[in-house]
């Protein structure tokens, strides 16, 4: 490793923890919205859930997000605030897979809603003595993959239509059509990616579910499924010399991250700087644009 790899990876460790800092402030008090007590009451977790809950209930739902706008839900603990307005939801939506770590505590509280973990029926790989791979054991990041959102839109539907049996059809179909769109997303992203070359390099470890849906290879900077994990020299010292060896030229940041450790690698390689969403907090799009935006960045990585 030269002199001038070396002073990066120095200057990559004096950085790094700077790089994962949210950029918005966590007053729990911005997304309350008037209560209709006609209306299923549905509190998400966060914000992919939040939007396909609006999608489907539409009208018929008042509809909630619980971790505040622009605050990544990894780092977000719910306050007496939180947990009284949960007490009040029929719903609450999850992702499930150890995401929500908050959830065990609510079950001991006295709460007599719906917790409706929308990862169910979802499979995750399995080795050959049946336990689960390491980089899936633990990674919540099933949204990012289209073909499993759909499962999350019909668990949704299904638990809605189950408590609210008068507007089963409406929840249903809308459900459709929303699943609709996601095949169409699915289609756009298998066709689109078909042809490029199969390995990037991702901020963190989401895109997992992503890339062994689309045969791609995900390399990452920070190797644990939370953005906030440690990057190592060793770390470092591979993702530019694998980045160099497969004529990688895009580093991958994150909307939600400090974008300095991927430049600095990126400049390392002589290459550039993309963002990859993992779509844990609203960016202003929808999950179909914001989607369609991480294909066009990956296209051009990939392409």
């Amino acid at each position: 490793m030269n002199t001038q790899t070396k002073l990066a990876i120095i200057a990559i460790a004096v950085i790094i923890p700077l790089s994962s800092v949210a950029v918005y402030g966590t007053n729990s008090n911005q997304h309350s919205t008037k209560i209709d007590s006609d209306k299923l009451q549905v509190i998400s977790s966060f914000y992919p859930l939040h939007e396909f809950a609006q999608n489907i209930g539409k009208e018929k739902v008042d509809a909630i997000l619980l971790v505040p706008p622009g605050v990544e839900p990894h780092d977000w603990e719910p306050t007496i605030k939180d947990v009284q307005k949960m007490q009040t939801a029929d719903f609450i939506l999850i992702n499930g897979i150890g995401f929500e770590n908050w959830v065990s505590d609510l079950n001991n509280t006295d709460y007599h809603g719906t917790i409706v973990d929308t990862s169910n029926g979802i499979l995750v790989k399995l080795d050959e003595e049946g336990k689960e791979e390491a980089q899936h054991s633990s990674d919540p990041h099933i949204w990012l993959n289209p073909v499993y959102a759909k499962s999350q839109v019909q668990n949704i539907a299904n638990a809605f239509s189950s408590s609210d049996p008068q507007n089963q059809k409406y929840y249903l179909s809308n459900a459709v059509k929303y699943i609709e769109q996601l095949e169409l997303l699915d289609l756009k992203i298998r066709n689109e990616l078909s042809e490029c070359n199969s390995d990037f390099v991702s901020f963190h470890n989401a895109f997992s579910y992503f890339a062994d849906e689309y045969n791609l290879t995900q390399h990452t900077i920070v190797s644990s499924n939370d953005s906030h994990g440690e990057v190592t020299a060793k770390t470092l010292e591979n993702i530019i010399s694998t980045a160099i060896q497969s004529d990688i030229k895009v580093i991958f940041s994150e909307d939600t991250v400090d974008s300095r450790t991927s430049e600095i690698i990126a400049n390392e390689i002589g290459g550039k700087v993309l963002v990859l969403s993992p779509l844990e907090v609203s960016s202003g799009g929808t999950y179909i644009s914001t989607m369609k935006a991480n294909l066009e960045n990956l296209k051009e990585a990939l392409c």
